[in-house]
């Protein structure tokens, strides 16, 4: 990486942490640290709106430039192919925010269903789910300092809502978050429930719900990256397997689950297979939840507690009638 490409993302990262910043949505955040990117002059902030899949209809005018800076590129990118043409413009480099979920679509959170599973499969991709504007200003400053400090390959994706979390990240969750998770409440034995982006909102709701219509108790996660998360536990046990005399090597998801065997209930407002990446990294039983996994959209609070209770029913640990019971109880009806 050329020391002044450095230098200019150092000093992007300088600004953005001596910047006050209040609790806000993911997208208000990005906003406002596109705001002061530009002030800063060390980066390049592009604010691109193009819905088209045609690479000439993307502003692309900082390719021109022949020293590298950081870059910023805000987006509304609803197909696999628009995000494909856009990645392949920006040489597929720098950190790029998508908000088209803000917008009205007949898709689930804007997106065609092949736009996240395109992320999840591009190794040259690190995308991220942000909850919160805290969890967003956390990608943003590792992404500067990890395509631009220190010099890795490949690009950061960020999906943006405008919804602010009244869940806060603590400071000494930062490092945790950026691997793929970090509890927001570790009290609770019964059930584990894990939320990514604005579905979050809905699985704090449903902790809220087992423990006042139930008395079942839930650990709470937020997982801004299920990709991440997937890819570490995978490359951990491909070493595992190629090194059958080494000291086995861990992951990031199967040390925050380590100590259990409650019940995983991973939600997203993606499609299924998204969380379903998570499946085979943990040993206990495993409910992934998605959009089109019980009703169109991302899964109400109210499924996700069906869903956990479920699951407990399953383990032998609560009477079935209890899940009819909770499917009445919300007026819940199967497809």
């Amino acid at each position: 990486m050329p020391a002044s490409t450095a230098n200019a993302a150092q000093l992007c990262i300088n600004a953005l942490t001596t910047t006050e910043h209040a609790r806000s949505s993911p997208l208000y955040a990005v906003m406002t640290m596109a705001n002061t990117l530009e002030l800063s002059r060390q980066a390049w902030v592009i604010r691109g709106q193009s819905r088209s899949r045609r690479v000439s209809n993307w502003p692309s005018w900082f390719a021109r430039n022949t020293g590298e800076k950081p870059l910023l590129y805000l987006h509304s990118a609803m197909s696999s192919a628009q995000l494909s043409a856009l990645s392949d413009e920006t040489a597929q480099r720098g950190i790029l925010c998508n908000d088209i979920e803000n917008q009205p679509s007949p898709w689930p959170r804007g997106a065609q269903p092949s736009l996240p599973l395109w992320l999840a499969t591009n190794p040259r991709c690190t995308p991220y789910d942000p909850a919160s504007g805290d969890e967003a200003r956390a990608i943003v400053l590792a992404g500067l300092r990890a395509l631009y400090v220190d010099g890795q390959p490949g690009f950061y994706y960020l999906a943006l809502h405008d919804h602010e979390s009244a869940v806060p990240m603590a400071e000494q969750a930062r490092e945790d978050a950026l691997k793929g998770m970090y509890p927001i409440r570790r009290e609770g034995a019964d059930v584990r429930l894990l939320g990514a982006g604005h579905a979050l909102e809905a699985v704090v709701q449903a902790a809220r719900l087992l423990e006042q219509d139930w008395n079942i108790s839930a650990q709470l996660w937020s997982c801004p990256s299920y990709t991440r998360l997937a890819r570490e536990a995978a490359a951990a046990e491909r070493w595992n397997r190629l090194h059958p005399g080494a000291p086995k090597r861990s992951c990031h998801l199967r040390d925050c689950l380590a100590g259990s065997r409650a019940p995983v209930v991973a939600v997203t407002g993606y499609p299924q297979a998204i969380v379903d990446q998570l499946r085979a990294h943990v040993d206990a039983r495993f409910v992934a939840l998605g959009a089109g996994s019980v009703q169109a959209e991302a899964p109400s609070q109210y499924w996700i507690v069906v869903s956990a209770l479920r699951a407990l029913a399953d383990e032998g640990r609560i009477d079935a009638l209890h899940v009819q019971a909770a499917m009445n109880r919300y007026a819940l009806k199967c497809a």
